[in-house]
């Protein structure tokens, strides 16, 4: 169990990682240069990750992982209108045009391996945290009568998370963010319509 100031540190090495990732790739960012960045030495980022720099890296796409939440809120934790479903809808696409052709979490994963249960496990618990979020705002909604009773929520959620990720997927490839606010404002206009598919 970390002490405060153990939590503090850890943080802070992690967030100075997070930056040298996100300016420079997981590549070129050193534990030299990550040590600098947070004002720790070598034996303190080795004492909170003892396995290196691929521990470390978990630990950023754990934390990037929670930023794609938290830099949706307020909107995802509310979207029980629709003027709040259009706010968040704004947020989620300039959060990404402004991240452009590089995802910190999408390198990250990548870089310590698609497939392996670490990645798998940070991807899915992402996932199924954005989903709940969105499910609960339909939920709301449906039984507030905005929604159509036939909409499932479930159903629902989890193609506005597939729209969100194959836009940006092809953002990453083009630089464009057109497909993903395409995609975005279609499933607006389906889920207000009550036309989207359904159980």
């Amino acid at each position: 169990m970390l002490t405060k100031k153990g939590a503090a540190t850890r943080r802070r090495i992690i967030e100075a990682a997070a930056e040298e990732i996100r300016e420079h790739g997981v590549g070129a960012a050193t534990l030299d240069d990550i040590c600098r960045r947070s004002g720790t030495g070598k034996s303190q980022l080795f004492h909170y990750f003892p396995e290196g720099k691929d521990q470390l890296l978990i630990a950023v796409a754990e934390w990037e992982a929670g930023q794609v939440i938290e830099d949706q809120q307020p909107y995802l934790g509310r979207p029980t209108s629709w003027e709040s479903w259009r706010e968040w809808r704004d947020v989620v696409i300039e959060r990404y045009r402004r991240q452009g052709v590089h995802c910190p979490l999408g390198v990250l994963i990548t870089e310590i391996g698609r497939h392996g249960p670490a990645a798998q496990a940070i991807t899915r618990q992402l996932l199924e945290r954005w989903q709940r979020q969105v499910q609960a705002g339909i939920e709301e909604m449906r039984d507030g009568g905005s929604i159509s009773r036939d909409v499932d929520p479930t159903r629902a959620s989890a193609a506005l998370i597939e729209a969100i990720q194959g836009g940006v997927t092809i953002l990453m490839s083009t630089g464009s963010a057109d497909h993903l606010e395409a995609a975005l404002d279609l499933y607006l206009a389906y889920l207000s319509d009550g036309a989207l598919v359904r159980g």
